[in-house]
């Protein structure tokens, strides 16, 4: 199966994944590593990155092979590309960014797990051009990332008073001054346990939900209803 450039809406595609239909904000789908590692922002990018790299290879990988192989060996085969690509992300994070890796520990190689990416590439990529499944990866990993630094950044900020702390276990040496350091006699220590992040994760969600219905409101045609006034006509003899 196979689609021409036109038949593909590239602009649905960039908006269902990075807001109508997120992965996490609105399938609920990979909550398990979003919710656990989630504590700073550092631990989120370093996730979300990992995450939009098996995304972008196993999507465009199943595109490619989508004719080739039978529908009895399907979801086996698109199981063992992406068993593939979080291979090569977690080597190239041992190789770069080991400290990271340790941080993150098994919820990189349960990336293979995720309910988001094979969804995607049964989906989607299996029945779509090389092309359109990047398009989909990477909107959808951007999406995906996007949540994740978001839940960080609010549990690192009011849980310890900090944003970016950690950075040079991503970016090396260069990041080691980008802690920024808001209060430290104010912490809300819940939100760096695991209970944490359900709250921080419940009020995103709130607050999508808000927006979507605020938007909806103002989509609506307004009817404008005019009151006619009547006149009483007194007549006398």
């Amino acid at each position: 199966m196979s689609d021409s450039a036109a038949s593909v809406d590239y602009r649905k595609i960039t908006l269902d994944g990075l807001w109508h239909n997120n992965p996490a904000l609105v399938q609920l789908l990979g909550l398990c590593p979003l919710l656990a590692v989630t504590g700073t922002v550092t631990n989120a990018l370093g996730l979300g990155l990992a995450t939009l790299l098996v995304l972008l290879g196993s999507s465009f990988s199943v595109s490619l092979i989508r004719n080739h192989v039978p529908a009895s060996v399907r979801l086996p085969a698109f199981v063992m590309i992406i068993a593939s690509f979080v291979t090569c992300a977690e080597l190239l994070m041992q190789a770069f960014t080991y400290e990271l890796y340790l941080i993150l520990g098994i919820f990189i190689p349960l990336i293979v797990t995720n309910c988001a990416i094979l969804g995607r590439a049964d989906a989607f990529a299996s029945k779509h051009s090389p092309l359109a499944a990047l398009i989909d990866a990477l909107m959808v990993g951007l999406g995906f990332a996007l949540v994740l630094i978001l839940l960080g950044a609010l549990r690192e900020l009011f849980g310890q008073g900090t944003l970016f702390s950690g950075m040079d276990l991503l970016f090396g040496p260069l990041a080691a001054n980008w802690q920024i350091t808001f209060f430290t006699d104010f912490q809300v220590l819940i939100l760096m346990l695991p209970p944490g992040a359900f709250f921080g994760m419940g009020l995103i969600i709130a607050g999508k939900n808000l927006l979507d219905n605020h938007l909806k409101e103002r989509q609506k045609p307004q009817i404008i209803t005019s009151d006619k006034t009547s006149r009483r006509v007194r007549v006398t003899n």
